[in-house]
């Protein structure tokens, strides 16, 4: 049976079982955030969920499958992999979406966390942009938040003022322990991130996807700037916290 887009929807699932009965081509924009494949378990209030796959691609590829099918013609997906494993997601994608699909591999960059000694600290990761169709993506640059210059004095106040437009290395605090939006969720993701995916790839009223929907984010940026959303994730924990962030509006 098909699932009717007439409100927001919080599905608990598994996502192979679902997507195929959302309506194809419905989706101006896709962010997922899927399981690192870090070997542990994640823990979270009132539970936990292992972050272990054999081969994290091969799981992957149904999936992503999906999501090309239900993205619109002018649609965007953004994949937020390890980057352990980003290379073999990023070629992966090219056989389902074709290179020509290729938008952008975007760095996100933060500064926190534990300082190793044997290595350089890993302190980023990696999204990467894939489009239906290179022709008709939609991309809202006007609408996207600007970032200061590092050097205001070359460019003149009125630029400094306005600020630059976003190169795909994007600076931005994670959720820190004492953040307003934290939930507790173990592998939560900033709102500042996606609010910047949702502006630039979403039109106003369009509907966005996340199938491993974690605490909810993708949902929650989306009722700031109105856009609908369907969130999928089979961890009743993790569907507990998504639907006592959002507005009782969404099912």
């Amino acid at each position: 049976m098909t699932i009717a887009l007439d409100r927001n929807l919080v599905l608990e699932g598994e996502n192979l079982s679902l997507l195929p009965r959302l309506p194809g081509g419905a989706f101006d924009m896709i962010y997922i955030d899927p399981p690192f494949n870090t070997g542990r378990v994640q823990s979270l209030r009132g539970g936990s969920y292992p972050d272990t796959f054999a081969d994290l691609p091969a799981f992957l590829r149904p999936r992503l499958e999906e999501a090309r099918r239900l993205l619109a013609d002018h649609g965007t997906l953004y994949v937020h992999p390890d980057p352990r494993q980003a290379h073999h997601v990023k070629v992966m994608l090219d056989e389902l979406f074709g290179r020509e699909c290729f938008l952008n591999e975007i760095v996100w960059a933060y500064d926190y966390g534990g300082r190793p000694k044997r290595r350089w600290p890993a302190k980023h990761d990696t999204i990467l942009v894939y489009v239906k169709d290179r022709a008709q993506y939609w991309f809202d640059d006007d609408e996207v938040d600007r970032e200061p210059y590092m050097a205001p004095g070359l460019v003149g106040p009125e630029k400094a003022a306005r600020g630059k437009r976003p190169s795909d290395v994007w600076w931005h605090t994670i959720v820190t322990t004492t953040g307003r939006e934290r939930t507790g969720y173990p592998t939560q993701k900033p709102e500042g991130i996606v609010r910047r995916m949702v502006t630039a790839s979403s039109r106003p009223g369009g509907w966005c996807l996340d199938f491993f929907a974690g605490s909810g984010t993708l949902g929650a940026v989306c009722e700031q700037l109105g856009r609908r959303y369907v969130l999928i994730d089979e961890n009743p924990e993790a569907i507990a916290v998504a639907r006592a962030r959002l507005s009782s509006d969404a099912a």
